[in-house]
């Protein structure tokens, strides 16, 4: 059988769906809100078309779903489901911090400003309370990791899971105390792996990661009885 040659799919979809992604994130599209093509479409200014495509890529990664005679809506975040991602994240990370220490340990000359830029940055959008911005940075500081890790399966695996992620982390980032505190693990970890600590940048990465797991599916159990008992 002979396959036809497929067409790049249209930037404007890409760039409708990185909008609804960015929405959902911040929350300026919270769980349980109706997704119509017809409204979105005028608010972003483009015709039906690319944005019924982009609704099916949210759909498909996760972050929309069917609801009865409501039609499509924005998927509530399921805290077990949280944990479970972040289980593997925990995993995924420790073993990317740990190559990338040992990389930095037999190659002093390796390039880390992707990793102090994030870092910085990050730090600075969160102190200013720019969450959308601080997330963004928080993606780019493991992106950054991940790429020093010299393992491209672990960005490949990692960028699959980046729009549920990036709506996690903007919840997390909802809490201000736990903000702070991230961003001070963050630098821990950028520290063992500039030093060259294979065994302490594992640990803390892994760490990070579990305890902001755990910690978001508590607040969000917790939220959602509040809810349910107000």
């Amino acid at each position: 059988m002979e396959l036809r040659t497929l067409e790049s799919r249209p930037v404007l979809i890409d760039q409708v769906y990185e909008r609804l992604v960015d929405a959902i994130s911040i929350g300026s599209l919270p769980p349980g809100q109706r997704l119509r093509q017809e409204k979105l479409a005028a608010d972003l200014g483009v015709s039906r078309q690319p944005v019924s495509h982009a609704l099916a890529m949210l759909k498909s990664s996760g972050l929309a779903v069917e609801q009865g005679v409501r039609g499509l809506v924005v998927a509530p975040i399921d805290p077990e489901r949280l944990y479970h991602l972040y289980e593997v994240r925990a995993v995924m990370e420790g073993l990317s911090a740990r190559l990338a220490a040992q990389r930095v340990a037999a190659d002093p000359t390796l390039d880390l400003s992707a990793l102090g830029e994030a870092l910085a940055k990050g730090a600075a959008a969160e102190q200013a309370g720019d969450i959308p911005a601080a997330v963004d940075w928080d993606l780019s500081f493991h992106s950054a990791i991940n790429a020093l890790s010299g393992n491209p399966v672990l960005t490949e695996v990692s960028d699959g899971q980046r729009p549920q992620i990036r709506r996690v982390m903007a919840v997390v980032k909802n809490d201000r105390s736990l903000a702070t505190r991230i961003w001070d693990e963050h630098t821990a970890i950028a520290d063992a792996i500039r030093g060259g600590d294979a065994a302490t940048a594992e640990t803390l990465a892994r760490e990070h990661a579990a305890r902001a797991g755990e910690e978001t599916r508590r607040r969000l159990i917790s939220k959602a009885r509040s809810a349910n008992t107000a």
